[in-house]
């Protein structure tokens, strides 16, 4: 059964000899380029077109045209190349449309030698765009899958091409205009329109009608999260002799008849693309998993990412995962929404004929639009299903694997647990999970040292009513605080990191027993106005020293004894205890401290800090606002979902923080001394 893919979507490939079949409306280019694990392309012999249409394992056209067949034998190409990235763009300087939004939406189908069709994918939604990335074939666990992309670019060819880390971008771009140019007269016209009776044709489709797909990427560059960026993909991803002449299908006529168009509309594109180490050696290759059988889903494995180490192929692959479920729920959700578009549009062509609004012929007209709608929505979520399953395979391979700094506190990894000797990457806040997507979380992850501080939100939770006791909400929110701190203490090296808290009331001193107890904090909590006053001070004039010896090129004359360790304070019940001058210190702290190594962590109610009025917001923006129960109100910027944050909470009765913490103590006392 063919997969028709909308924007975003993947689908596993169980051939490695296909064609790439492109159709549209009038006579375009179709090219390929290839990318390392980075997702660059490094030079123009990575690049496949008209003027060079053949490289080890492709062959694209040597010619502008309606329509294009392009060759792959997967297993021929170089083992550097994990991507391969489908090219489209309107000829330059030949008299015809200039940006896709005014010829038919292109159509593309991936088959294989036989013209079985294995995917479909029609790029809708493009306007001013002149060049686009079709769709990429790219390496997963050790197997090869499609996914539709449609991501276009204004600046035609020259953008696209800079886009994929080409540096010869702009003359590459001018010389394959030059040799469309030459071959234009040889163009291919697009094939007539088949009879009605044929039922679905290979020519381009139109755009649909329906709603815009959630999917609003930018023109050739996109958004982050945090650190996703970029979710997602995860940080980015990085021969053969030549084919033999006759090439399976590398100079075949169209066949207008093999085809299929697929119904469901997709909208504007998205990069999932993270920052990646571009300089020096290649890192080790990770663990690979046993070859998949055709047809079947490769088997996960944990670390099967790219990255310089065990815990940076981790980080990535939990990115990786993330991107994987917000491109599979948006499909979803864009597949949901055009089905429930054409039905309304159908039943409203239904009643606004009233010879067919009453009667038989009008009852069998709805009963078949409720029917496409299902059947539209029913394949809609076996998709779905089936990369939920596959996810969630990975996860249960994944997390067992997870460094204490990625694990849960209820992870085995912590019975083992020994005081570090480097700093990790980044820090667990806690899980996300989409409704779709219920019994599926991925650990949100953030990088090392902190670039901005958590406001821990101890006001009225939105998704569980049950919590009403606003007592109960304060001591949860402080219970996270605790926890965050104590993975911090956990995961940096002895005498590298230094906890402070302010509790004016006192209020905060039941959750505060471990790190009390335990000996990790740097001094007893702060209380009342004195306290609340001292140690701010201190830390306003550490952040006020570093930043001058740093200004000042002169960083080895910091007074005697100055602790070098990045510095945490907690602050509970704010605005509790706190004057005027006392929140200016705060508001400096979060602007200036993280640059310095001063990071603040502030539980508090927002509707409680409101009587400062806007003198607040500054200090509330700067935050990463994070709650102790579960709440829906992270949004990512690629596809704006709006993800469900669970905070990371040590299990009740657990005392997996007392011996951590323990541990921490006990590492700590020779630095002290």
């Amino acid at each position: 059964m063919t997969a028709e893919l909308v924007r975003g979507q993947n689908h596993p490939l169980s051939q490695v000899r296909l064609e790439v079949r492109v159709s549209a409306g009038k006579p375009i280019v179709a090219g390929a380029t290839l990318s390392d694990e980075q997702g660059k392309v490094r030079g123009v012999e990575w690049v496949a077109h008209p003027g060079a249409p053949t490289l080890p394992g492709l062959e694209v056209s040597k010619q502008a045209a309606a329509d294009h067949r392009l060759a792959f034998d997967l297993d021929a190409l170089p083992e550097t190349v994990h991507r391969v990235s489908v090219l489209l763009a309107l000829p330059s300087g030949a008299g015809g449309p200039v940006r896709f939004g005014s010829v038919a939406a292109p159509f593309i189908a991936v088959t294989g030698l036989d013209g079985s069709e294995v995917a479909s994918y029609t790029i809708t939604g493009l306007d001013a765009e002149s060049a686009v990335v079709a769709l990429e074939l790219y390496r997963r666990q050790g197997a090869w899958k499609v996914r539709a992309v449609g991501q276009g670019y204004a600046g035609g060819l020259a953008e696209l091409l800079t886009d994929q880390g080409l540096p010869e971008a702009q003359q590459l771009a001018g010389s394959i205009n030059d040799a469309v140019a030459q071959g234009l007269a040889r163009s291919v016209a697009a094939p007539p329109p088949r009879t009605p009776d044929g039922d679905r044709s290979r020519q381009a489709a139109t755009s649909a009608p329906g709603p815009d797909q959630p999917y609003g990427g930018p023109q050739g560059a996109s958004g982050t999260v945090p650190p996703q960026q970029s979710p997602y993909d995860v940080p980015s991803p990085q021969g053969a002799p030549a084919p033999q002449a006759g090439y399976p299908g590398g100079s075949a006529q169209p066949d207008p008849s093999a085809v299929t168009q697929p119904s469901t509309p997709a909208g504007g594109g998205i990069d999932y693309s993270h920052p990646g180490r571009q300089t020096g050696a290649p890192p080790p290759p990770p663990p690979t998993a046993p070859p998949a059988q055709p047809g079947q889903p490769a088997q996960p494995v944990a670390g099967d990412a790219t990255g310089w180490s065990m815990e940076e192929r981790l980080y990535n692959q939990v990115w990786g995962m993330f991107e994987d479920l917000a491109r599979t729920t948006a499909a979803y959700r864009s597949a949901v929404d055009f089905a429930d578009s054409r039905m309304e549009q159908e039943l409203d062509k239904v009643l606004s004929d009233p010879r067919s609004r009453i009667g038989g012929q009008g009852d069998a007209a709805r009963d078949a639009a409720r029917a496409k709608h299902a059947d539209l929505v029913d394949q809609a979520r076996a998709a779905l299903d089936r990369d939920l399953a596959q996810l969630t395979a990975e996860a249960e391979v994944v997390e067992p694997a997870l460094p204490p700094a990625f694990a849960r506190w209820d992870n085995p990894v912590w019975h083992g647990y020994r005081v570090p000797m480097e700093i990790p990457m980044a820090l667990r806040l806690g899980d996300l999970h989409l409704p779709e997507s219920e019994g599926l979380s991925i650990p949100m992850l953030v990088r090392l040292p902190l670039e901005r501080g958590l406001w821990i939100d101890s006001g009225r939770a939105t998704l569980d009513d049950s919590l009403a006791d606003s007592d109960e909400l304060r001591r949860l929110a402080m219970d996270t605080a605790v926890a965050q701190a104590a993975r911090l203490l956990a995961v940096y090296p002895a005498g590298e990191f230094t906890v402070h808290v302010i509790d004016p009331a006192g209020s905060g001193a039941s959750s505060l027993v471990p790190l009390v107890q335990s000996g990790a904090l740097d001094g007893a909590p702060a209380a009342g106005a004195t306290g609340v006053a001292d140690v701010l001070a201190r830390l306003t004039q550490r952040v006020d020293l570093v930043q001058m010896a740093v200004r000042g090129g002169a960083a080895d004359s910091l007074p005697p004894g100055f602790d070098t360790a990045e510095q945490l304070l907690i602050v509970n019940d704010f605005p509790h205890g706190f004057d005027d001058r006392a929140v200016t210190q705060l508001r400096y702290l979060a602007d200036e401290g993280p640059a310095v190594g001063v990071h603040l962590m502030m539980v508090a109610d927002r509707e409680d800090a409101s009587a400062y009025g806007p003198l607040l917001d500054p200090l509330w923006r700067s935050l990463l606002r994070i709650t102790p129960v579960p709440d829906d109100h992270l949004a990512d910027p690629w596809v704006g979902h709006a993800w469900t944050f669970e905070p990371a909470l040590v299990p009740l009765g657990s005392q997996v923080l007392q011996q951590v913490l323990a541990q921490v103590a006990a590492a700590r006392r020779p630095w002290n001394r």
